[in-house]
């Protein structure tokens, strides 16, 4: 008996296979992970709605009164591309095939990456940062979504969703989202502690010809197999007292650590953001850059060139990329007491140090980036300082102003004074600007100050500094011929004090012959 029942389940079982094998073949349609309820598709450009399924299946896509038809590749993948649409704020659905998603707007989207600073929780944040609390507490947020690029589900900002969201991102996406009128979707890829050269595709850095000349540079210098070699035999001597120390119930000696080469690994890039890609954006920020590259013999400028351009290529997209400031903070502010941007900025200090480190070397390496193209930078010396800076409404806040100025063009300025050119004028220099906005102005003290020249024998002493129209007018006694000068050459700089009447400080710069 017990036979012939097992015998008549499993010809039923075989049954409801065979039935359900056309059913099985039809659900190995997927649509890409990316795509969720509450999404936000951007607008204005083409649109691309992507996934898998067997070779040579038939999907369609319908959005918006558009139709889209494709058969998946011999690979199984397949993509169809929405015509260009117009913001709107009101809730659709896409079906591909017989699944739905709902509650769909268009508007423009963003994406946020770095490290720790943008990957900080809203809810934690909150606690000190009073600006930070009125945005959760006066949430919802019905044209703001929020998706997490690891984890893809686009929520609508509301009190909870908006509290395990990245602080500044959040900080940018509600004032923006208030100031465009239209929804704005926000996607957040980014992992504490991490270096620049984790977040690049290995393709990227392979193909750019100035992470390669630098890692070879280096690489030639240091003899990176003769630091393997050293390496494995320090580890073979490590074991043997580690295992000794083991026996003897002592604390084992501490690992030797592997030798930096010159290697860019890209995991973080193809955990977080290659998952997002192709999906249409409006532009990036990032923050990040206190633990730097972490590829041996290449700067954090170059790195970032190689990442920005890698990121463009594998979009298609030329968008606009913000970048916050680094170091954090370490400059006084145009006005720190009633602003709640600044309200975390160093005092002003007359006090001017007997020599600087070349600390302000660093400062300007991340100045530098912004010379890539269609690259911004979001200043934040007049911010909040130290590695996890807690103003990060106010972080927020100063990158929703670039983007308004440089992504959309906007009648507002986005930069303190920054250098443009120099002319040597008998004993005196004259500096020219950019960005003067509506005038150049000093705040704190009673003069000018965070100046100095130089003149052949390479010594920099403090100068003298008057404004005149859009230029300063640099002099010091003890430099008959100058021959350069730089500002705020330091990573704490409370004592330079040049600003536009816009309220941004002016950048830090050092001239060259």
């Amino acid at each position: 008996m017990k036979n012939t029942s097992t015998a008549k389940v499993l010809l039923y079982l075989c049954a409801v296979a065979v039935l359900t094998v056309p059913a099985a073949c039809h659900a190995a349609t997927k649509v890409n992970p990316i795509f969720t309820d509450n999404m936000v598709l951007q607008r204005d450009m083409s649109v691309p709605v992507w996934g898998s399924a067997d070779a040579g299946e038939e999907i369609t896509v319908k959005f918006a009164g558009q139709t889209k038809t494709t058969k998946a590749d011999k690979d199984g993948k397949w993509r169809v591309n929405l015509d260009a649409m117009k913001a709107c704020a009101k809730a659709q659905t896409m079906t591909v095939g017989e699944v739905s998603f709902k509650e769909v707007l268009i508007g423009d989207v963003w994406v946020g990456s770095g490290q720790s600073n943008m990957a900080g929780g809203a809810g934690g944040y909150a606690r000190r940062d009073e600006g930070l609390k009125k945005i959760i507490e006066a949430a919802p947020y019905p044209l703001l979504r929020l998706c997490r690029g690891s984890r893809p589900g686009w929520k609508q900002a509301d009190a909870k969703s908006a509290q395990g969201f990245s602080a500044l991102l959040l900080s940018f996406g509600v004032p923006l989202q208030k100031e465009l009128d239209v929804p704005v979707g926000l996607i957040v890829g980014a992992v504490g502690g991490t270096p620049s050269g984790r977040w690049l595709s290995p393709e990227a850095f392979e193909a750019d010809k100035a992470c390669q000349a630098a890692a070879k540079a280096h690489n030639s210098k240091t003899d990176s197999e003769a630091a393997l070699k050293k390496y494995e035999e320090a580890l073979k001597k490590w074991k043997i007292a580690a295992a000794a120390a083991k026996a003897a119930k002592k604390r084992a000696p501490r690992r030797p650590r592997p030798p930096q080469l010159a290697k860019a690994r890209g995991d973080l890039f193809i955990a977080h953001i290659r998952p997002v890609i192709p999906y249409a954006i409006r532009g990036v920020v990032w923050d990040q850059g206190e633990s730097k590259t972490q590829v041996a013999g290449v700067d954090q400028f170059t790195i970032m060139g190689a990442l920005i351009r890698g990121w463009r290529t594998e979009w298609k997209q030329d968008f606009p990329f913000i970048y916050v400031q680094k170091p954090s903070g370490g400059g006084c502010a145009w006005d720190k007491e009633d602003n709640p941007v600044t309200n975390q900025a160093s005092s002003y200090s007359d006090k001017l140090p007997q020599s600087l480190r070349n600390d302000g070397a660093y400062r300007e390496l991340h100045v530098r980036i912004m010379q890539h193209a269609n690259t911004y930078m979001a200043i934040s010396s007049d911010l909040g300082s130290g590695v996890h800076p807690t103003n990060k409404s106010g972080y927020g806040l100063r990158a929703c102003r670039v983007a308004l100025g440089a992504a959309y063009g906007r009648d507002v300025e986005y930069y303190g004074p920054l250098y443009d050119s120099h002319k040597i004028e008998g004993a005196s220099i004259r500096i020219s600007f950019k960005h003067v906005g509506k005038g150049l102005a000093f705040k704190g003290g009673k003069k000018l100050t965070g100046f100095q020249i130089a003149g052949d024998d390479g010594k920099f002493e403090w100068a003298d500094a008057k404004i005149d129209g859009k230029t300063v007018v640099l002099t010091c006694d003890k430099v008959a011929k100058p021959t350069a000068a730089r500002y705020a050459w330091a990573r704490n700089r409370p004592w330079a004090n040049l600003f536009n009447k816009d309220g941004l400080p002016a950048i830090t710069f050092q001239t060259k012959k």
